[in-house]
């Protein structure tokens, strides 16, 4: 990448060679024992992993992927020392409002994948013409494409400033909404406090308020009657959180090592996340196709960008605060929040009128914690839903 903040447009075209070393890597996989872990109690099932490795040897081709992601004009700038890649999808309609859609971990950019032309271009899907975006998708800083990051102290605010930058200075939208799940729900909920100058509007499938921290920041009795189980349905859902979140936050770089060197190990970390997270009965291909997974796992390998991913949770939890001003609500633009059933984190109603300018709340009838690779057309229809009031 060059030192300019101009945007650079490219294709994605990884070397063969990587290609082949991953073959290589794959056959000589060293398995361990598994005994008694059927049911996932230990972690990673190896028979599952297994077979899904099986398949990545020998029936997966990345390249129909490259080409399905090379539908969409990739684009690299560097802001600050920080490598940003963004897809930039215009708009076909008469007035498309301008949105950034940011992921999580162990997602990447191509979670959105599906949700990307309809938003866009909502006429040639059945839709209304009227409710089309110009869409930008950025991978976070450390992530896929968005490499390599040789900086520190790259966190959730300094992502935020950054997407403010790219919107408003670089791309030239004097006001633009935003959407984002995960890690990407976190900078969509900062851009909506630190820029409602900027911020049309706020979507977010995982509920960030500022002011309220899920981990030790409420109890059963806030929620309302039609919310009870919540809280602990949050509590059972959060555990299956806390061996990432441990290793990530305290020494990333360690764990590093092993699996930016094993793809079967880089697969293992993030697809036990992937399937405990999802809406599924027990088999997580019902929510995410095997070659989605495998793809993403191809992008953090391919990029070589497991440690900087694992080393925002370490810069975020050390920056602790985001708080720009006082004011109340904290995320003044107006504010829709998605309620997907078998997410990871459910809040209060009340507490989200309080600390945002809540004009839209949905509980959905299915999904998990990847909404938009899961449900891409529930959440299409309630960012259209959002935004369509504030065009």
């Amino acid at each position: 990448m060059s030192d300019a903040a101009v945007p650079q447009q490219f294709e994605i075209a990884i070397p063969e060679a990587a290609l082949e070393d991953l073959q290589v890597r794959l056959a000589r996989t060293r398995w361990p024992d598994d005994p008694g872990n059927e049911q996932w109690r230990y972690g990673t099932n190896r028979a599952w992993l297994r077979d899904l490795v099986a398949y990545w040897e020998t029936g997966y081709d990345w390249r129909v992927h490259e080409a399905a992601m090379n539908r969409f004009d990739h684009f690299e700038v560097v802001l600050d020392d920080v490598p940003i890649h963004f897809i930039h999808r215009r708009g076909v309609g008469p007035a498309p409002v301008p949105i950034i859609l940011t992921h999580g971990w162990p997602w990447s950019f191509w979670d959105f994948a599906r949700v990307i032309d309809e938003l866009a271009d909502p006429g040639a899907h059945g839709g209304d013409p009227a409710d089309a975006f110009d869409v930008v998708v950025a991978s976070l800083p450390g992530y896929g494409f968005s490499s390599p990051l040789l900086r520190t102290g790259v966190d959730v605010r300094t992502t935020a400033a950054l997407w403010d930058r790219l919107m408003h200075d670089v791309l030239g939208y004097e006001r633009y909404g935003a959407h984002g799940g995960d890690w990407g729900a976190s900078v969509t909920a900062q851009l909506g406090h630190e820029f409602p100058e900027h911020v049309i509007g706020v979507h977010l499938s995982l509920p960030v308020l500022m002011h309220v921290s899920y981990y030790s920041g409420l109890a059963p009795e806030q929620y309302g009657p039609d919310e009870q189980g919540w809280f602990e349905r949050m509590q059972t859902r959060m555990a299956t959180a806390q061996s990432h979140v441990a290793v990530h936050t305290d020494d990333p770089q360690t764990l590093a090592f092993a699996l930016n060197d094993s793809p079967v190990g880089l697969a293992a970390w993030m697809l036990e996340r992937r399937r405990a997270w999802s809406d599924h009965e027990g088999d997580v291909y019902d929510a995410l196709s095997r070659d989605f997974l495998l793809t993403n796992v191809m992008i953090y390998w391919l990029t070589a960008t497991i440690g900087s991913s694992m080393r925002f949770y370490w810069e975020s939890w050390r920056s602790p605060v985001r708080l720009a001003h006082d004011r109340i609500p904290a995320i003044e633009p107006p504010t829709g929040i998605a309620v997907f059933p078998n997410d990871l984190v459910f809040v209060p109603r009340a507490l989200a009128e309080k600390y945002t300018n809540l004009r839209q709340w949905t509980v959905m009838p299915r999904g998990g914690h990847f909404a938009a690779a899961e449900e891409p057309d529930l959440v299409i229809d309630d960012i259209r839903g959002l935004f369509r009031g504030l065009r």
